[in-house]
């Protein structure tokens, strides 16, 4: 099973986008435009979504 953790080699803040991608085999730059798209539309609800991940979700270093 897939652990969920930050990125350290595909980051550009903390992270939390190029873990997502990594964990559901995705593309980094798919994550993030996706999410940019919806703080816009959301009204900002996914950048304090993002924060908390930064927070709470453990770096890969930690995990591995």
């Amino acid at each position: 099973m897939k652990k969920l953790y930050r990125s350290q080699h595909d980051r550009k803040l903390a992270g939390v986008c190029g873990g997502l991608a990594e964990h559901f085999n995705l593309d980094a730059t798919l994550i993030r435009i996706i999410w940019v798209l919806l703080a816009i539309f959301t009204s900002g609800t996914p950048i304090i979504i993002y924060l908390v991940m930064a927070f709470v979700v453990p770096n890969e270093e930690d995990v591995i």
